[in-house]
């Protein structure tokens, strides 16, 4: 443990740990120290100069988010000279950046707009030499925009250092400095997680946007909409209205969908469900059966689909087949649904609402995401483009009354419900694997050792009188420790793991690179809030969804097999880093790419 230092901050004498920074030391006793390039989960670089504080004895201003405390330091955040120093410094970085902030997707959740609101610039001194580069806008579901760059790094060091993707740079020099993909997105290692966009503190990088496409879909009348919202949109989206982090909104949504104009509602829980019966199946049937085909490996994460068949696919093997819950969710709409219905499936429009920006490219990435011989899911939009749909519509989210999903395809289990947050795909498979595995009822269905936001959480699980030793690994920086212990297992003819989950996004889907922006403290809150509304629900197993029953007996038969076998499953195939979007797909001319 640290020892104590005394300080004084503005007149205020306190004791606080060494090492402590100034800017952490501020916060605890209420002052408030504006921040630009500085964020609490990354590493600091004192880039920006906007937190410059007066040192006594020091003849230069320090940054605050940099400079550790000493004893007897003496402190002053809010004089003329600082305060004159940090509208400079803002001036000089607004010199470099437009001003048509109102046509901007950030404007009105932006850090520099903020900023320059809190210190009163009103004018800037310099003259304005915006970056001239022209867009990116070749990935699927990714753009950036260099002019509204102001060379922070945050989406650098999240990309290279959490995520080790390394898509991202800083290039060019000077004025010009910008961070980018060199040459571009589409010819860039990115996995589309969209880390990147959480951090920015600017419009600099930002989602594709598809709302467009949700518009002209409701106003069709020849179209029947039908949507689903992933499990961790619904304790997140609420914060785009002024709800604390972690309100669950889930029946608010299903209203503000129908005033929307959707016609049927349904729910991805019940398709994380779904994924359950199927990917618990396939680790019991290696468990019995294929033992050197272990360990199983989760695929429900379309970031880490795409890292593995680019980074690591030597473990494509490894990879369970079982798609996605949205996916699954829209082939069983555009199959069992549609003809339950008598609707011809060239009608149905399926709108899926993510926390995820990798999702854009997940509903085109393949063969088997056209299962049903249309496209499965036709438009996913993030959880901050569906906040940004219902203010287009004047539609008031916190005072709405609540409303229940439409059956059969809206009901799920609490398993489905927490695959929202890391850990919650292996505490749902295993809530299912224990019962397929013994035969024998599970009396406690929390596996709590798989929980939190630890980077890499391992366990071993009682199961059948066998210790089974699982990972789960949440930001693509954790995979690699993972990874490596499964092949040192190999060397030696030992298994490290039985099954492991692997979630890009630090926090799991809470923490998607679609969700309202915020860090780990705001993801473990969603987190939180799920495995809470979890302990409520009446059934807690996907296999004991009545309707998910229903749904094998009456049109998918046994799991793994015939119809569950074409429909819910897909395929893995190795491809390039550099321009991995191009593979061999028969809807091809469907993805959105402008080769540089």
């Amino acid at each position: 443990m640290s020892h104590l230092v005394s300080i004084t901050i503005d007149g205020r004498k306190i004791e606080i740990p060494a090492g402590w920074t100034i800017l952490k030391a501020a916060k605890k006793i209420g002052i408030n120290i504006p921040t630009l390039c500085y964020h609490p989960d990354l590493e600091v670089n004192g880039i920006c100069r906007i937190c410059v504080v007066e040192i006594k004895g020091n003849p230069a201003l320090e940054c605050a988010c940099s400079t550790t405390v000493e004893e007897g330091m003496q402190i002053l955040t809010h004089t003329k000279r600082v305060l004159n120093a940090r509208k400079m410094n803002l001036e000089l970085i607004l010199s470099s950046h437009p001003t048509d902030c109102l046509k901007c997707i950030k404007n009105g959740n932006c850090e520099l707009q903020d900023l320059a609101e809190q210190l009163g610039v009103r004018d800037v001194r310099f003259p304005n030499e915006t970056k001239q580069e022209h867009k990116d806008n070749t990935s699927i579901a990714l753009n950036i925009d260099p002019e509204k760059c102001i060379a922070c790094e945050r989406c650098v060091y999240i990309c290279n250092e959490i995520q080790q993707v390394g898509a991202l740079a800083m290039l060019e020099r000077g004025s010009k400095v910008y961070a980018g993909a060199n040459p571009n997105l589409f010819y860039s290692p990115c996995v589309k997680c969209g880390q990147c966009v959480s951090y920015c503190p600017t419009g600099a990088i930002y989602e594709e946007e598809h709302t467009g496409e949700v518009w002209e879909a409701l106003e069709d009348s020849e179209k029947i909409v039908v949507s689903q919202i992933a499990p961790s949109v619904r304790v997140a989206l609420g914060e785009e209205f002024g709800l604390p982090p972690g309100a669950s909104v889930t029946k608010k949504i299903y209203t503000a969908l129908r005033l929307l104009g959707v016609n049927y509602v349904f729910d991805t829980n019940f398709g994380a469900d779904l994924t359950i019966i199927e990917e618990a199946s396939e680790f019991v049937k290696r468990y019995r059966k294929e033992k050197n085909r272990l360990p199983l490996i989760t695929s429900c994460c379309p970031a880490w689909v795409d890292y593995l068949e680019k980074f690591c696919p030597e473990f494509i093997d490894n990879f369970s087949s079982a798609k996605s819950p949205h996916q699954m969710l829209g082939v069983m709409v555009k199959t069992y649904w549609a003809q339950k219905m008598n609707i011809p499936k060239e009608k149905l429009f399926m709108l899926s609402i993510m926390p995820c920006t990798a999702k854009k490219y997940e509903i085109l990435r393949c063969y088997d995401m056209f299962a049903s011989g249309v496209q499965d899911v036709d438009i996913t939009i993030t959880t901050r483009e569906f906040a940004r749909l219902l203010k287009q519509a004047g539609i008031d989210l916190v005072n709405l009354p609540e409303s229940e999903a439409d059956v059969p395809l809206g009901i799920y289990s609490g398993a489905g419900l927490i695959f929202g947050a890391t850990g919650g795909v292996m505490e749902a498979a295993l809530r299912s694997a224990y019962e397929f595995i013994s035969g024998k009822e599970l009396s406690k269905v929390d596996f709590k050792s798989v929980r939190g936001l630890k980077g890499v959480k391992e366990a071993e699980i009682e199961l059948d009188g066998e210790k089974i030793r699982v990972a789960v690994a949440h930001g693509l920086g954790n995979v690699k420790y993972v990874l490596d212990r499964v092949k040192e297992g190999k060397k030696k003819n030992k298994l490290a793991y039985h099954f492991i989950e692997v979630m890009a996004c630090p926090g799991g889907c809470v923490g998607g690179g679609g969700q309202p922006y915020g860090g780990l403290e705001i993801r473990e809150k969603r987190a939180k809030a799920l495995y809470e509304e979890d302990k409520e629900l009446p059934i807690r197993q996907s296999h004991k969804n009545p309707y998910i029953q229903q749904l094998y007996k009456e049109y998918l038969g046994k799991p793994l097999e015939g119809k569950a076998h074409k429909l819910l499953h897909t395929r893995y195939y190795k491809r390039p880093l550099y321009g991995g979007d191009e593979f061999s797909c028969p809807y091809k001319d469907k993805l959105k790419v402008t080769k540089g």
